[in-house]
């Protein structure tokens, strides 16, 4: 015999059910007879819950990916707009042309600007209202670029960006109205500082929209010093910061400049060595003397000089003068960290062209822990077809040396000249003249450059751990650290100066040909730098 229909869906209980929860519950109270019907309702349920979940996200998702696109393409449209403004740092006209341009982006998005005087060009700054309650992020960045030469570069105008997509070994134009819907991320655009560094000041003024548009909270102060000296060393920067150090006031700074890492992960920078110069002068004869006559008899600088040079490294690279690599440690948990950065040392020599890499450090991220010692250049006599049977007057060694935290320039500088005294040598800064020649066999004038400071932040930095994870969790990948690059950013005394933990956020290619002819930023990076600017702008430090 049938048993009654159970009350819970008795006719006229209909309009009890009033949400999938009260349904769950009265189904759930059927006859064990009907257990099969119940099991079967329950599975078709489920299934239809998990199709509806997941269509939202993939609705969401396609949403995102969307607006993200529509996003790039401005991007796009406004970096073009931004290279057409020529801005060598060695024409102040260019430089104020893009200011104003800077002025009128940044007030758009709701910025306080100033253009800051200097002892030299000026500064751009903008922030939007302050609030006292949130932290301060402070992004710097730059706005001019190398000089051009168009005869090296593939396109009539380096300040005209042109849109580029892969053809064999090549690249082949196109027109921007191929860029569709879709955008092929594999593209690229080509011009000067679409890279180094407009790129990045668009990316962030277009991060500024999308984050409006999303609707998301920026539970920061943002502050944004634009520099238009960069490639010439940025001299008026360290005055500057003393200048305006008020405005200049923040928790964290933020460096968008360079590339990511090789392998494209996600990368974070702890700091930059520092440089300086000198340049080593050995004499010989007054004038350049016939060699058949003076050989033997009259002393050859090229030969002192080389003689110096091979007193300062031993025959693996490393520095042989006492005291040169004095107060640089390495702890067990900073050598992890180098040696998890995938570099490929087959690739690098394959690059190179060399076999043996020298052997200041055990790899490649170890070596740059230490300060250099480089020999960029030689001058002594002729050479070539121009090659002459003389004994050259003068001889002339150029040495740079790049310098890490733990190694002050001056006094790397004096180890230098020390150490050429302690080989017989009388050091002067000027020629020496027919008196000081006839009382001292062997001198050697020294000029020395200014020195521009290394920086690093700690690698076990707070705001460091926070900026890897949220990369991480933003594209998925392990975080690329590099406790510090071999080049030198010439803003370190910037960034010493104010006294704040400091990390580059690399945005473009790694391929990108900065400085050079056929700059470019793949367009892929575009979205790339969005995301992770976005990921940094809206996600809190915890506490």
């Amino acid at each position: 015999m049938d048993r009654a229909p159970s009350p819970g869906i008795a006719k006229g209980k209909t309009s009890e059910l009033i949400s999938l929860g009260h349904f769950i519950k009265t189904w759930e109270s059927l006859p064990l007879n009907l257990f099969r019907f119940r099991l079967i309702l329950k599975t078709l349920m489920h299934k239809t819950l998990f199709l509806i979940l997941a269509l939202s996200i993939f609705w969401c998702q396609a949403q995102d990916s969307a607006l993200m696109k529509t996003q790039v393409r401005h991007t796009i449209d406004e970096l073009v707009e931004f290279v057409a403004i020529p801005n060598d740092a060695l024409n102040p006209a260019d430089i104020n042309r893009n200011i104003t341009w800077l002025s009128d982006k940044f007030s758009e998005r709701g910025f306080n600007t100033s253009v800051l005087p200097t002892e030299g060009l000026p500064l751009f700054f903008a922030a939007l209202p302050m609030d006292s309650k949130k932290p301060t992020i402070l992004f710097y960045m730059h706005f001019d670029g190398q000089s051009i030469d168009p005869s090296k570069w593939d396109q009539p105008d380096p300040y005209k960006t042109v849109l580029k997509a892969r053809a064999g070994e090549g690249w082949r134009s196109l027109d921007f109205s191929e860029l569709n819907d879709d955008i092929p991320y594999e593209w690229r655009l080509f011009g000067r500082s679409t890279s180094d560094d407009k790129g990045p000041i668009v990316m962030l003024l277009n991060t500024i929209d999308l984050i409006r548009k999303t609707g998301q909270e920026i539970p920061y102060n943002i502050k944004v010093i634009l520099d238009g000296e960069e490639e010439k060393s940025s001299a008026p920067l360290p005055a500057a910061v003393a200048q305006y150090r008020e405005l200049l006031e923040a928790d964290y700074l933020i460096i968008s400049d360079g590339p990511v890492h090789v392998s494209g992960q996600p990368t974070i920078v702890y700091g930059c060595r520092g440089i300086t110069t000198m340049s080593l002068t050995t004499y010989g004869p007054i004038l350049p003397q016939h060699s058949g006559h003076y050989g033997n008899y009259a002393p050859n600088p090229g030969m002192q000089l080389a003689q110096i040079l091979s007193t300062m490294k031993d025959a693996e690279g490393r520095v042989l003068i006492p005291g040169y690599y004095n107060g640089i440690e390495l702890r067990e948990n900073e050598l992890e960290i180098l040696q998890a950065v995938p570099d490929d040392a087959a690739r690098i020599n394959a690059t190179l062209q060399i076999k043996t890499p020298e052997k200041v450090g055990a790899f490649y991220q170890e070596a740059l822990q230490y300060p250099s010692l480089n020999v960029r250049g030689l001058s002594s006599g002729w050479v070539g077809p121009e090659a002459r049977t003389i004994i050259p007057s003068t001889a002339t060694a150029e040495l740079d040396l790049r310098l890490v935290p733990e190694s002050d320039g001056t006094r790397l500088k004096g180890l230098v000249r020390k150490h050429i005294e302690s080989l017989g040598y009388k050091v002067t800064e000027d020629v020496p003249t027919a008196e000081m020649r006839a009382a001292t066999a062997k001198w050697v004038t020294i000029d020395e450059g200014s020195v521009t400071d290394a920086f690093r932040t700690s690698l076990d930095h707070p705001y460091g751990e926070h900026l890897k994870v949220l990369l991480q969790e933003t594209f998925g990948q392990p975080v690329v650290q590099i406790r510090i690059m071999g080049g030198t950013v010439p803003i370190a005394p910037f960034v010493n100066a104010l006294e704040i933990p400091a990390f580059l956020l690399p945005l473009v290619n790694p391929d990108n040909n900065q400085h050079s002819p056929n700059e470019n930023l793949k367009i892929g990076q575009i979205d790339y730098g969005i995301r992770a600017l976005q990921a940094l702008l809206t996600t809190p430090v915890a506490q």
